[in-house]
């Protein structure tokens, strides 16, 4: 924590979940230098957790930066689903709205940020988590891949003795603990564990277990299918069960007759934006709000902005005819030009490619 904090000075933050958390909060003070804390709050936590960040403010007089929702985004998904859609079709796409895109909105203004992952969270999908990452997700203040720096201090720390050092240090505990609570997220999707269950069967307990990730961590997510690389260039087939992305009403979806036809045009009315990807794909997850912002920018501005799903059947044509090496590939196909240009760049986020179109367009 010392180091992390001296390198990075104001441009690294404590990711803090209202949970166990907190050890980071003290070992940061501890510590004597300044730092910052940021916190994710979905509008669905329970009054407890409320409580709990106005105490950790107080005890450590600090100031949580809190991250919110876009309200429009969680407004036409109500409006569409109701409040509890994730019971019947999985949490993924409400955590994406509520969670991944606001933190993904936090780490842009940093350089490195700080979790409390721990290995023994979850054998299943956290075992391999490493104390120091360049972060494989999520970019930072420059942008682009290997811009963020990613510490997990506790990874290689056991439960029991976060909490023996929580209870040595006297510090605020989120009283929802005593109530059986062990990991604890939104009110809605977190329940208590039963004696000799493992902490993350309280959460989303209605999925597999399997799936017991909301997307904060996915870089660090052990994957067991070969389809799902840390590359994003798996040979086999990705699950169909994963949620789609880049989801917008001023994003077209694209199947393997519109992509043909959009191909062979030799004079279109508009030029198009498109991106090959693949709904697993850690960095076509990682560049989905960028993605979307610059459709809901371009809208009405002359330029169509698809996607085209290229995994599976598709991936062979998309590797011939659609210059796919990997994921994501951006095509840009001029108004009078049947060739598509394709984005040169690591960097995806919104002002880079906004900047690749006004130069093509």
């Amino acid at each position: 924590m010392d180091r992390a904090l001296e390198k990075f000075g104001n441009d690294i933050a404590i990711a803090f979940s209202g949970a166990e958390d907190v050890a980071l909060i003290e070992y940061a003070h501890l510590t004597g230098r300044p730092f910052r804390v940021f916190s994710l709050d979905t509008g669905r936590l329970n009054p407890e957790t409320y409580r709990f960040f106005d105490e950790v403010e107080k005890h450590f007089g600090i100031r949580i930066e809190y991250m919110f929702p876009d309200a429009v985004e969680v407004q036409a998904l109500v409006r569409s689903k109701g409040l509890f859609s994730f019971y019947e079709d999985g949490h993924q796409e409400c955590c994406r709205v509520r969670k991944v895109r606001p933190l993904r909105r936090a780490l842009k203004g940093l350089r490195a940020w700080i979790t409390g992952q721990r290995k023994d969270q979850s054998p299943g999908t956290r075992s391999e988590i490493p104390v120091v990452q360049v972060d494989p997700v999520f970019e930072g203040l420059e942008g682009g891949v290997g811009s963020l720096v990613k510490w997990n201090p506790v990874a290689n720390v056991k439960g029991n003795d976060i909490w023996n050092f929580l209870r040595t240090m006297d510090v605020p505990i989120n009283s929802l603990h005593s109530q059986g609570y062990i990991s604890i997220g939104c009110e809605p999707c977190t329940r208590p564990v039963l004696p000799g269950q493992h902490e993350r069967e309280g959460r989303w307990w209605w999925e597999d277990a399997k799936a017991k990730e909301c997307g904060l961590h996915k870089g660090n997510i052990k994957q067991e299918d070969a389809a799902v690389n840390g590359n994003g260039n798996g040979a086999g087939n990705a699950s169909e069960a994963v949620a789609d992305i880049f989801n917008s009403q001023n994003l077209v979806t694209l199947n393997r007759t519109g992509m043909e036809n959009l191909a062979r045009l030799d004079h279109r009315q508009e030029p198009w934006l498109v991106v090959l990807y693949a709904p697993w794909c850690q960095f076509c997850q990682a560049m989905e709000g960028s993605y979307v912002e610059l459709a809901d920018k371009l809208a009405g501005n002359g330029v169509k902005v698809g996607k085209f799903r290229a995994d599976g059947d598709q991936k062979e044509y998309a590797k011939q005819k659609l210059q796919l090496g990997s994921f994501p590939t951006i095509l840009f196909f001029p108004k009078h030009s049947s060739k598509p240009i394709k984005y040169p760049s690591e960097r995806r986020d919104v002002d880079s490619l906004m900047a690749f179109v006004d130069a093509l367009r």
